[in-house]
């Protein structure tokens, strides 16, 4: 008898397959990313080690990350917003340029209207403009329409595994 693969890695380019534990193991950490790893086990019936295991494949994988989430307003980042951005050319050549900048946290190239959305978070309305400022000046770049956030409403990262 075989035991069934854990995490199996896809087909290139293909999306990467957990089992139910793993799942679990993910949804775990979206609740408290410092939940100790015997805390997990106990949770889904694994062991420390197991858990360990199967968090670093998890990494490795590039299935998750861990991270520290902060709020830019208590860290003096009063100003946020996201950007459209309509372009000519090739997309991917225009996203690795934004990713570039230090201020851009989330790239994304979209349907519709806009081809590239992108977050900034600012120390103020000045800063917003000097990068837009930088946004303007990539040569493929035609036109941007800026949504500044009055107020954060809502904000997770549990949506889990389905």
């Amino acid at each position: 008898m075989t035991t069934p693969p854990k995490v199996r890695a896809a087909a290139k380019g293909g999306p990467v397959v957990l089992d139910e534990i793993s799942k679990q193991i993910v949804e775990q950490l979206q609740m408290d990313g410092r939940k100790p790893y015997a805390a997990i086990g106990k949770a889904v019936g694994l062991s420390e080690a197991a858990v360990r295991q199967r968090v670093q494949r998890l990494l490795d994988l590039g299935v998750m990350q861990i991270v520290a989430v902060t709020d830019p307003l208590t860290l003096g980042f009063p100003r946020q917003a996201m950007i459209g951005i309509k372009c000519e050319g090739d997309l991917e050549t225009v996203a690795d340029e934004l990713s570039s900048i230090d201020e851009i946290d989330y790239v994304v190239l979209t349907a519709g209207s806009l081809d590239i959305m992108v977050e900034v978070v600012c120390e103020g309305d000045s800063h917003l403009l000097e990068i837009l400022g930088k946004i303007r000046a990539i040569p493929s770049v035609r036109a941007t329409e800026t949504f500044v956030y009055l107020k954060l409403h809502k904000q997770t990262y549990s949506w889990g595994t389905r």
